[in-house]
């Protein structure tokens, strides 16, 4: 008999604005524990909606309150602990907020889309990009 390995759920959010030159841009978050340049998203906790997570683990990453927009897609991979992790994403539009470094989240920054897509650490990230194009 095998144990079956739970999927760690998550949920983030690609916060997006137009620049004075109408260009898309968007926020990449640094989390200095991985050194890495990412969209921001975590973990549910218990009983919560990925929705409701997203909009969540946005405001605690960036400071900012979010509206919600369409969903984009979702990724899947394994996580550092090799556990099984299915992320969920949503356009997000910022409503007010003031970004505040801590230990989790140390700078974020608003990109053009070209230039986040260049700093992204992740590839999994790509298509994540890709998507709110598309959406919007």
């Amino acid at each position: 008999m095998t144990a079956r390995t739970e999927v760690v759920q998550a949920a983030g959010g690609v916060v997006w604005r137009r620049s004075d030159s109408a260009e898309l841009e968007v926020m990449l978050v640094h989390r200095p524990r991985y050194d890495d340049w990412t969209v921001p998203k975590g973990k549910l906790e218990p009983h919560e909606d990925h929705a409701a997570a997203a909009l969540r683990e946005v405001e605690e990453e960036t400071g900012l309150r979010c509206t919600l927009g369409p969903e984009l897609m979702s990724t899947s991979y394994r996580d550092r602990r090799g556990r099984p992790k299915h992320v969920r994403y949503w356009a997000m539009t910022p409503g007010g907020g003031t970004f505040t470094p801590t230990d989790e989240v140390d700078e974020v920054r608003w990109l053009g889309v070209a230039a986040a897509q260049a700093l992204l650490t992740y590839e999994r990230d790509l298509p994540v990009l890709a998507a709110l194009e598309r959406a919007i």
